[in-house]
């Protein structure tokens, strides 16, 4: 008789456990992924079995943070793939700019590097103080650091070449204040921005966006969650509105592929347009 899975059993009753007691929903998660995450979790943690997690689970609430933002991903760093924040700052600060004022939203913001990342750049593109940037996750615990704003020295220094090549106007130094190896960011660059649970699965669009990230987040989910999350993209851009997406990440199997216009293909950075204006575009370059 083949031995089960029982593995593969306790993290369904894990996921389960998630879903039923605090309605965390990560069952359309990429699941060879998803897995990896929680066995990675239980051994770093100490627990010779998944299924140690769970009664704690059910009767700890204060195990749930750390639960949630182990099996998650708040990965991110200052500036990464500085190409995109070039293309950003080069293709589409100048459309932003002719509004009388900005929404950014950076959904999936993990830790805060990336919001920082934009919110210097708007500054040095004079836009800054006409711009509201909503930075939002499901991860709390992702969240509080982000809000803080305060990371490691070593994370902001190997990231100075990155600024640069994104097109950096200043010293990067001039963006925050540093102190026994850890820097923290100018009040000046948090004031417009906005910290906020959000989750892509489950919660409303956020409306009337001229520009949206979400870099490296689609790649957890599995095709449907993808469809479902693009979706509410496109109903909280504007018309005319961007959309940034992570290098490993696609449109081309989702409906909303028709109403979104490649500005650089290898960056992954689209604009929202008519469908009869596409269409015609690519008419024109077929010709």
């Amino acid at each position: 008789m083949e031995e089960p899975d029982i593995i593969g059993l306790e993290i369904d009753i894990l996921l389960e456990t998630l879903k039923r007691r605090y309605s965390y929903d990560f069952s359309s998660y990429a699941r060879a992924s998803l897995d990896r995450r929680i066995r990675h979790f239980a051994e770093k943690n100490g627990y010779s079995r998944i299924s140690e997690i769970i009664p704690q689970l059910i009767w700890d609430p204060s195990l749930l943070k750390k639960v949630v933002y182990g099996i998650s991903v708040p990965v991110t760093e200052f500036f990464r793939n500085p190409r995109v924040f070039k293309i950003i700052r080069e293709k589409v600060f100048p459309v932003l700019e002719t509004y009388p004022h900005i929404k950014i939203w950076n959904a999936g913001c993990a830790t805060g590097q990336e919001v920082y990342s934009m919110a210097i750049m708007l500054k040095e593109e004079g836009l800054y103080d006409k711009t509201q940037i909503y930075a939002t996750d499901f991860n709390d615990e992702a969240l509080e650091i982000a809000r803080e704003g305060i990371y490691s020295i070593e994370s902001v220094r190997n990231q100075i070449k990155n600024y640069q090549q994104a097109g950096g106007k200043e010293t990067l130094s001039d963006y925050y204040l540093a102190r026994y190896n850890r820097i923290i960011f100018d009040n000046e660059l948090k004031k417009n921005i906005v910290f906020a649970n959000h989750n892509l699965i489950s919660d409303s669009p956020f409306g009337e966006m001229h520009l949206i990230l979400c870099r490296n987040v689609l790649i957890y989910f599995n095709q449907d969650l993808q469809c479902n999350v693009l979706d509410l993209f496109m109903r909280s851009l504007i018309h005319g509105g961007f959309l940034c997406l992570g290098s490993h990440e696609s449109i081309r199997f989702s409906a909303v592929e028709r109403f979104l216009s490649p500005i650089e293909k290898q960056s992954k950075v689209f604009k929202k347009v008519a469908r009869i204006a596409r269409e015609r575009s690519e008419t024109d370059v077929d010709e």
